[in-house]
C-alpha cells in the first residue's frame, strides 16, 4: 500500500512539474507584482519577470524529480544564489527572515488560482492531491528563502565585524618611514590578525622602517595577547621593518613580569611620544624639546 502511495504521490508530482512548465508565463507575471521580487527587481518589470521564470522552472524541475519536501532537491540549486541575493536585499531593507517567508506564502495563492481550473475535470481527489503537492513544494521553497535569508543575515554581520575591527584598528604615518598601531580595547585572535595585516601593508606601501604597536588603550594583557605582539613584531621584522611596542602601564609590565613572558628582543618605550622620538633618532633625526610656553630660550 505505502508503494502505490509513493507512486501516486511521484504521479501528482510529475503533474504538478508540467503544470509549472505550461503555465510559466501566466504565474511568471503575476508573480512580478508581488512585493518579494517587485521591491528587488525596480529598475525593469521586465527583470522581474525573467527572475520569476527562473523560479518557477526550478519549482518544475523539483516537481518532475519527485522532491518536492526536499530542500536540497537539485532543481533548487539554479536559483538558490538569485533567492539569496532577494533574500539579503529584502534583509538590508529591515525585513526579517520571518516577514521575507511571509512574503514567499504569498506566492502560493496566484499558482493556486490557476491551478484549480487546470484540474477541475480531474476527480475531487485527485484536484486535492494536486493541491496539497502544489501547497507542500511552494512551503519548500519558502525554508529554502529562510534557509538563504539567514546565511544573508550571517555573511551581513560578519562583514560589519570586519568593518568595524578595520575602523577599530587605523594604521597612521607618523613621519616619513615611521607608521603606527594604536591599540583600544581588548586584543583577540580575529582582531590581532586584522591589526598584523593592516600594519604589514602600511609598511609595504609606506615603506616603513619602523612601525609602532602602542598598547595604552589595551586593558589587560595575558599570555595570548602578548604572543599576538610578538608574531605581529616578528612579521614586521620579516618585511624590513623594526617594531616598537609602546604604551606598556606599572600594572601591565607586572603582569608580564609574573606570566614569565619575554619580551626581550621588542623594543619597548613608556609612550607613543617616546617611540616615535627613538624612531626619529634612528633616523638620524635629532628631536629635541622646546622651550615651555611662556618662558625664554636658554
Amino acid at each position: 500500500m505505502q508503494v502505490a502511495d509513493r507512486d501516486t504521490a511521484d504521479e501528482v508530482a510529475k503533474e504538478l512539474g508540467g503544470f509549472l512548465e505550461r503555465r510559466r508565463e501566466q504565474i511568471a507575471q503575476r508573480w512580478a507584482d508581488a512585493p518579494l521580487f517587485r521591491t528587488v527587481f525596480t529598475v525593469s518589470r521586465d527583470e522581474a519577470v525573467e527572475a520569476c521564470k527562473a523560479v518557477v522552472d526550478a519549482l518544475a524541475d523539483v516537481a518532475r524529480s519527485g522532491r518536492i519536501e526536499d530542500v536540497q532537491a537539485p532543481g533548487f540549486a539554479t536559483v538558490r544564489d538569485q533567492l539569496g541575493r532577494m533574500a539579503a536585499s529584502r534583509t538590508q531593507a529591515g525585513f526579517s527572515s520571518s516577514q521575507i517567508a511571509g512574503e514567499v506564502a504569498g506566492l502560493r495563492e496566484p499558482a493556486l488560482a490557476l491551478l484549480r481550473p487546470e484540474f477541475e475535470d480531474s476527480s475531487g481527489e485527485h484536484l486535492e492531491a494536486c493541491l496539497l503537492a502544489l501547497t507542500v513544494l511552494m512551503g519548500t521553497l519558502r525554508l529554502v528563502v529562510m534557509e538563504t535569508s539567514v546565511s544573508a543575515g550571517e555573511e551581513l554581520i560578519a562583514r560589519q565585524q570586519l568593518q568595524l575591527l578595520e575602523v577599530a584598528t587605523p594604521v597612521i604615518k607618523l613621519w616619513e618611514g615611521i607608521v603606527a598601531v594604536p591599540l583600544i580595547g581588548t586584543l583577540d585572535s580575529a582582531r590581532s590578525q586584522v591589526v598584523m595585516e593592516s600594519l604589514l601593508e602600511a609598511i609595504v606601501d609606506q615603506r616603513a622602517r619602523y612601525a609602532i604597536l602602542d598598547i595604552t588603550g589595551v586593558p589587560t594583557v595575558d599570555s595570548l595577547v602578548a604572543q599576538h605582539l610578538m608574531k605581529t613584531v616578528a612579521a614586521a621584522r620579516l618585511m624590513g621593518a623594526e617594531c616598537i611596542v609602546s604604551g606598556i602601564r606599572p600594572a601591565i609590565a607586572q603582569t608580564i613580569v609574573h606570566l614569565g613572558i619575554d619580551l626581550g628582543t621588542i623594543v619597548t618605550r613608556a609612550g607613543l611620544a617616546d617611540a616615535l622620538a627613538y624612531a626619529l633618532t634612528e633616523q638620524g633625526i635629532v628631536v629635541s624639546q622646546g622651550p615651555a610656553r611662556g618662558g625664554s630660550p636658554r
